[in-house]
């Protein structure tokens, strides 16, 4: 963004075409690339303490079929989140002690972006499913073994720490039968 310049100059790099307004007070310059997961930067970017989480989670992972209007960030509980237009986020509260398990860090446009891994992911559309979907829970839990990317071990581990065991064991279950 353009921290210290003076709101005078951002003005006339806007009219120039030098800069674009992406929202109130943040800019970006007009030649820098966009990637599929820009509103995720932008997300995180406005909400430092957050990790992009459920379906968000999913799309970034490559997960299901199911396209998002939201970007869904989780924080921890207590945690003041605000709303804004652009990217429309949606948030889910955390309990601190459970909060920072499964966190990946990847770089994006120049920014880090927290992203809960595969295994936490498909755990938190278990524990999330009245927000999300049976569905979609269903789904990512099907294709995240079908791509090899899920090892039910480490899916049982993180099941058992977010205390999800036993809601889980009918679906996999009938995936391993």
């Amino acid at each position: 963004m353009m921290a210290g310049r003076h709101t005078g100059t951002l003005t006339r790099m806007t009219r120039a075409g030098t800069l674009e307004k992406i929202g109130p007070g943040r800019y970006r310059l007009a030649t820098s690339t966009v990637t599929e997961n820009h509103s995720l930067v932008l997300a995180c970017s406005l909400v430092p303490s957050s990790v992009v989480c459920l379906s968000s989670a999913l799309l970034f992972h490559n997960l299901g079929t199911q396209l998002f209007r939201e970007v869904w960030l989780a924080v921890p509980r207590g945690t003041r989140a605000p709303s804004f237009a652009s990217p429309p986020i949606r948030v889910t509260r955390i309990t601190p002690a459970l909060f920072d398990l499964g966190i990946e860090e990847h770089r994006i446009e120049g920014g880090v972006v927290r992203v809960y891994n595969v295994v936490r992911t498909v755990v938190d559309c278990f524990r999330f499913r009245s927000k999300v979907g049976l569905d979609v829970a269903m789904e990512a839990l099907i294709e995240a073994r079908r791509s090899r990317r899920l090892d039910l071990n480490e899916l049982d581990r993180a099941a058992k720490a977010l205390r999800l065991d036993r809601v889980m064991r009918p679906y996999l279950e009938m995936l391993v039968a």
